[in-house]
């Protein structure tokens, strides 16, 4: 496999005990891309996931981003070079405000030393100032601007989605893997979250998402890749791999 992707998996595996869930998973996506992930339930999707974001140490394989060796780093490090994720069912912090929820993001934040706060307040204080701005344009951008200072308990499903997204991009990421954005999600806030995404994908930002919603893949991701017990079934544009016979047996078929 010609390793010219902006993201790269080489024969990503990780096992549980006797158990493939990830079973020498290949691809790569090029910058700029929205790149699908779909398949049945216990496809080994998630897995990998974690596997790319560095929640889990694959058991063996390579993951590189823009060229960057990334391979069973840190979750921190994997953060640092420029991978987020959001997560199918997102956790805020429900008594902080939304706008206190995207300011926690940002690493590397001098307020988070306690003697940058007595020897450098000032420093500290326009760092917090410029943290605040982009999280008021992110919560702005994806429409929770007038729920900022409300605890973060008081959202939807569908605007902790939303809340999700602003989170991450805050930290500026080179690459965002969004996790099931469509779960649970309202048919208005579903097509306000794809809206975002893809202004973000015209500003310049790469996403691999994981997706049940045919709808959403065939109209937000190219390429599209079909996982099926930790194995790549099918990958290319969503119109021909929806219609792969192999596809509807493994994926449509089981009703997922």
């Amino acid at each position: 496999m010609k390793d010219d992707g902006f993201l790269t998996a080489r024969e990503v595996t990780k096992s549980f005990g006797g158990h493939r869930a990830v079973d020498a998973f290949s691809f790569t996506l090029a910058r700029g891309a929205i790149g699908g992930l779909v398949g049945p339930n216990g496809a080994g999707k998630t897995t990998l996931f974690n596997c790319l974001a560095g929640a889990l140490q694959p058991t063996s394989g390579q993951v590189k981003l823009d060229g960057r060796d990334i391979t069973g780093a840190s979750p921190d490090r994997v953060f640092a070079a420029g991978l987020a994720r959001t997560f199918q069912i997102p956790r805020p912090f429900p008594e902080m405000s939304v706008l206190d929820n995207v300011m926690l993001a940002p690493r590397g934040q001098l307020g988070e030393r306690f003697w940058a706060n007595w020897l450098r307040p000032r420093a500290v204080a326009q760092q917090e100032r410029a943290v605040q701005a982009a999280a008021r344009h992110w919560l702005d951008f994806v429409g929770l601007s007038a729920l900022a200072a409300e605890p973060a308990r008081v959202l939807s499903g569908g605007q902790r989605k939303l809340l999700e997204l602003a989170r991450v991009m805050v930290a500026e990421p080179k690459l965002v893997l969004l996790d099931e954005p469509g779960a649970g999600v309202n048919p208005a806030l579903l097509d306000q979250i794809v809206d975002r995404v893809a202004e973000l994908n015209r500003q310049g930002v790469t996403f691999l998402v994981i997706e049940h919603n045919m709808d959403l893949v065939a109209t937000l991701c190219n390429p599209v890749m079909v996982m099926a017990q930790g194995r790549m079934l099918a990958q290319g544009p969503a119109d021909a791999v929806l219609r792969d016979e192999r596809v509807v047996q493994a994926y449509l078929g089981d009703g997922a």
